[in-house]
């Protein structure tokens, strides 16, 4: 790949960075068609698992922004993230065997209903001190597991299904949910990129420049974040908004390949 298409590799990684930071997920669901489509990588499993991987680097820079802000409650995040790695190890091992335009087509019909889910609950403004006992760590789990079995079969970060999966199973408000969820998100992509490297699917040099620009744009999108979490309608809103227009874009590019049979 040329000087060019690393540029614009770095900004994609900025505009993903932004988005992980602002809502704690759909920044891989970005990634993807940012590789293919934007810097013009060829294969799509390459694009998978090193999005995957440049993801995961960049939920971390997020996680560090929204800790330093008291907006991780690290036991959920702990939990939720263990249990799911079982579930992106297993899913990323089934993904590598399908075609990544229909993966995405299926994908986008989840993130639909994901997003009418989370509008549903908008007005729900959570419990500040919702903490993983015991009597939550069960369904804690089950939730990671779920998302984590999505995530890694789609070859995404899954921040969009984990976001909703910790409000679900804890009743925490939306802004540490969506600093929690970063744990995961990062637990995840690094589980995915791992299986990916096995078989050859990351491109390095591309998932450097990526996590560089990411790194910046995470900064933005976190303290956009901390402004928007005084109104919780607000950033459920710009969260669920975000999903229906990439489901509605991942529709339009894939349906052509997933009903080609």
């Amino acid at each position: 790949m040329d000087p060019l298409h690393y540029a614009l590799g770095a900004v994609s990684g900025g505009l993903v960075g932004f988005v992980l930071g602002l809502v704690g997920g759909g920044g891989s669901i970005l990634a993807v068609p940012l590789m293919v489509y934007l810097v013009g990588v060829p294969n799509a499993h390459v694009a998978i698992g090193t999005s995957a991987l440049a993801v995961a680097a960049n939920a971390a820079a997020g996680l560090v922004s929204h800790a330093r802000a008291h907006h991780v409650k690290w036991r959920c995040g702990g939990i939720y993230a263990a249990a799911g790695i079982v579930g992106a190890l297993a899913g990323s091992t089934f993904g590598k065997m399908v075609d990544g335009d229909k993966l995405l087509f299926l994908f986008a019909l989840v993130m639909l209903l994901v997003g009418v889910l989370m509008l549903r609950g908008r007005g729900n403004p959570g419990n500040p001190g919702a903490e993983c006992n015991r009597e939550k760590a069960p369904k804690v789990v089950a939730y990671g597991l779920g998302s984590g079995a999505f995530s890694g079969f789609f070859g995404i970060g899954g921040g969009f299904l984990i976001v909703p999966g910790l409000v679900a199973s804890t009743g925490m408000p939306m802004l540490m949910a969506v600093g929690t969820s970063l744990v995961a998100v990062t637990a995840f992509g690094l589980t995915t990129a791992a299986n990916y490297a096995f078989s050859g699917l990351v491109d390095w040099p591309l998932a450097i420049v990526f996590v560089a620009g990411g790194v910046v744009g995470s900064v933005g999108g976190t303290r956009l974040a901390e402004r928007l979490g005084g109104e919780t309608g607000r950033l459920t809103l710009v969260f669920a908004a975000l999903i229906f227009v990439v489901a509605l874009y991942m529709l339009w590019r894939s349906a052509a390949a997933f009903l080609t049979i």
